[in-house]
């Protein structure tokens, strides 16, 4: 008998998962040169990082990109952008996956354009356009449309790719982000087959896709998850999201092809566990995340792209992207996992523990369907409140010691890291004139082209989506003659409206049993009775476009059960806004929560307008991933305190506000 039979391995080596790193930032030019050394370092496929701007429909020099260009991504404002981007990079040839939402229309239309004056056929085209807006509502925060107005986008994408791209994924579903804003493994299985399920209905429902063509559209539904470091759990979590998967494609969607069925997954390792506090710990978390979705080859990812050791701290550099490539190709060449078939099939302790997380997903997805589909669960703000608890549990747990951080909350003791010993040199640094160049970028665009051109195109998109006719013709009009990303998006916003996602606050539990929160609840009592106040009020806000408002909502979350009111009005505001309800609320501090890296601009903006407006003794503290020269640079412009992901502890840092508190209003 053949040696590898005999010894369990699989006849052929498989094949490796597609190696991407997310990667954008600064100009589209800029970020072609990181892709090309990328490629040149052996990784196997492009994941593009658009900016804030971009993901939110908005230009270049709009108000609200103000701090926020090539921050956390590429700035994509036409076609020309697109076409910089891509530069002598075949894209027939490429895998390429785009981390875009509310606009992933208007973004693969660019990339198809691009696409065709490369002679590319776009029927050869691979790769995916994330287009998950549901998840936008629940945790990244980027959406622009109500829920029903983005599904039909996402409905005419997939319609659209069908036709046209039959390689393209044109919908990613994404636990990713449920994962990050507090899911359990049972609620990120439930919840994002919710989504899965809600797409599927609104392709179904449309009336674009014949049902007898429902397992092409199946087939090329791809998931994008999350994977944490509790690693043997995350292997049954996506084993069993396979088995719902195939359950609910064929039961519900009539799919009878087992091929089309598969679940079909990237990943990304979690972001949200990596720390601040010794970071050279992130390196062994990523590597026992990545085990997690690469171990079981019944379940194992199609493409992984790992975080940065460093994404704590900042951005990182080609050199951090470059040591977690490193890492999966160890894994896939060096080592003998891709020899060998499923390690796990015929496992007790695996299969109870994959029944146990689809029994429990079962009823979390049944429960959103009762109560009218995942749109209904996510206006009602049931799923938001249900991310918000169960991230105050998970916060509890960590501040208890019953969940162990290596470095933060045990173990803490250190040597000096020689990694974090330049200081802001350990991560990639965005040049301020980016954003200049950028807002004169688009605005020579928009005097260079032929405005008639511009206008029709933009009248046919209104007239188009104020029906059902599919809007991908209407946008690769738009995108010929020359329309920007905030005039697209403009003007869908003219015919939807835009949203504003409950902020999930109402109906989240608290922490229950925090000992610690007694005395700091009796602080605030005594505190506002000395102010002459009934409840001190503080002021929770997110400035620009930064969507990620886990760490703000825990923070409103346990000031509440402080005793504080609460005033949070969730994200995307401006600078004025911020300030006229500190104004007109009468708070006694101001919170403001950056994560994106604009608070060199938008803390200052807010700084600013509260001295116009008479109030420069309001008290004003930061939070958000910040470097601690810029911590300086806001503390020396008047901020009170600066808090970054090293202070865990959500009591510590209420106690601490309503210090600041007592000492702006001269009590002891």
């Amino acid at each position: 008998m053949d040696e590898k039979a005999l010894s369990g391995r699989l006849p052929e080596r498989d094949r490796p998962w597609v190696m991407r790193t997310y990667a954008g930032h600064s100009s589209a030019a800029a970020t072609n040169a990181l892709f090309r050394r990328n490629l040149a370092k052996g990784q196997t496929g492009l994941s593009v990082a658009f900016d804030l701007p971009t993901q939110t429909g908005y230009d270049p020099d709009h108000e609200l990109a103000a701090g926020e260009v090539g921050r956390v991504g590429v700035p994509v404002a036409h076609l020309g952008d697109m076409r910089a981007l891509f530069d002598g990079l075949p894209l027939a040839e490429m895998n390429t996956s785009m981390t875009i939402n509310a606009p992933a229309m208007w973004l693969l239309a660019l990339y198809g354009t691009v696409g065709l004056e490369q002679d590319a056929e776009l029927a050869r085209c691979a790769g995916t356009t994330q287009n998950d807006i549901i998840k936008e509502y629940l945790s990244r925060g980027t959406y622009i449309f109500p829920p029903a107005a983005s599904l039909r986008l996402t409905a005419d994408v997939v319609a659209y790719t069908l036709r046209e791209m039959p390689r393209w994924n044109p919908v990613n579903i994404c636990s990713y982000h449920l994962q990050e804003a507090g899911a359990t493994p049972v609620q990120e299985v439930g919840f994002a087959l919710a989504t899965a399920v809600a797409v599927l209905d609104a392709v179904r429902d449309s009336g674009q896709v014949p049902a007898e063509r429902m397992g092409d559209v199946v087939q090329r539904i791809s998931f994008f998850v999350n994977a944490g470091v509790r690693f043997v759990e995350e292997i049954a979590k996506m084993r069993a999201f396979g088995v719902l998967w195939d359950e609910i494609t064929r039961d519900r969607y009539g799919v009878t092809e087992a091929k089309q069925r598969r679940f079909r997954y990237g990943v990304q390792v979690n972001s949200l566990g990596l720390t601040e506090a010794q970071p050279e710990n992130n390196i062994q978390r990523i590597v026992l995340e990545m085990l997690g979705v690469t171990m079981s080859r019944d379940a194992r990812a199609r493409a992984v792209q790992l975080p940065a050791w460093n994404e704590a701290l900042g951005l990182p550099r080609p050199w951090d992207q470059q040591w977690s490539l490193r890492m999966q190709q160890v894994l896939a060449y060096e080592s003998d996992l891709l020899e060998y078939p499923d390690l796990f099939a015929g496992s007790h302790v695996m299969t109870a523990l994959v029944d146990e997380i689809v029994t429990g997903a079962r009823v979390e997805l049944d429960k959103v369907l009762e109560l009218g589909g995942v749109v209904a669960a996510v206006e009602t703000g049931y799923l938001k409140s249900a991310l918000v608890t169960s991230l105050a549990e998970r916060r509890r747990r960590i501040e208890s010691g019953a969940d162990v951080v290596v470095g933060v909350n045990r173990f803490a003791e250190t040597e000096p890291s020689p990694l974090t010993g330049a200081g802001a040199e350990a991560v990639e640094q965005v040049d301020p004139a980016v954003e200049a160049a950028a807002a004169e970028g688009v605005r020579r665009w928009r005097a260079d082209r032929d405005g008639a051109a511009v206008d029709a195109a933009l009248a046919r998109l209104r007239a188009d989506a104020a029906t059902t006719t599919n809007l991908m013709p209407a946008t690769l009009e738009c995108v010929r003659a020359g329309v920007t990303t905030g005039e697209w998006a403009g003007a869908l916003r003219q015919v939807f409206g835009e949203y504003r996602a409950p902020t999930g606050l109402a109906g989240a539990t608290g922490t229950g049993g925090d000992p610690g929160l007694a005395d700091v609840r009796e602080r605030v009592t005594a505190t506002a009775r000395e102010l002459g106040s009934g409840r001190l009020r503080l002021l929770v806000g997110k400035p620009g476009l930064d969507g990620h408002s886990n760490g703000a909502e825990q923070i409103a979350v346990r000031a509440r059960d402080a005793g504080f009111e609460v005033v949070y009005q969730g994200i995307r505001l401006t600078a004025g806004q911020i300030v006229a309800a500190a104004v007109e609320e009468d708070v006694d501090l101001v919170g403001l929560s950056v994560l994106s890296g604009s608070h060199l601009a938008a803390v200052p903006a807010v700084l600013d307008g509260l001295r116009a407006a008479g109030r420069a003794d309001l008290p004003v503290v930061v939070g958000g991933i910040i470097p601690a020269g810029d911590a300086d640079t806001l503390r020396a412009a008047g901020v009170a305190r600066v808090f970054t992901p090293k202070d865990f502890a959500l009591t510590s840092i209420i106690d601490d506000l309503v210090t600041v508190i007592r000492r702006a209003n001269d009590l002891p």
